[in-house]
């Protein structure tokens, strides 16, 4: 596959109120061409700018390497937390991903639940838009 040229590698999503804002890094220090293993960090901040307040339940990713190899990685939370967020909140974190190829992308959603006084709310999808792994940008 070819190497695409983004004007920006991270993204900003804004689904039923959520941003959603993703800054990836190539980090060269825990990277080995020769192996060749390239590990990204990246960044996400979301930001709950509706009115209601909604926990995160799980999240999906799909990965996609250089060689255009896709994987699927599902999970409860984010790196181990199920973050609460009332309007008006934000929650950061930080993760990484390995990858064989010096660039890749990465997209997906997470699940959230309406948080509402009687335990009733219903689940939600927000998304995560795709943002680009690059070892050279």
């Amino acid at each position: 596959m070819q190497k695409p040229a983004p004007k920006t590698l991270g993204s900003v999503s804004l689904t039923k109120g959520f941003r959603v804002s993703v800054a990836p890094r190539f980090e060269p220090a825990h990277s080995d061409a020769s192996v060749p293993r390239y590990v990204f960090s990246y960044r996400i901040r979301i930001a709950n700018e509706s009115g209601v307040a909604a926990k995160l339940l799980r999240r999906t990713w799909q990965i996609m390497d250089g060689n255009g190899q896709v994987h699927r990685v599902q999970g409860d939370g984010v790196v181990g937390h199920q973050p609460e967020l009332a309007p008006g909140e934000v929650h950061e974190y930080s993760s990484f991903c390995p990858l064989p190829t010096d660039w890749g992308t990465m997209e997906g959603v997470y699940v959230m639940q309406e948080l509402k006084p009687d335990g009733s709310g219903a689940e939600f999808e927000i998304e995560i838009g795709r943002f680009y792994l690059m070892a050279s940008a």
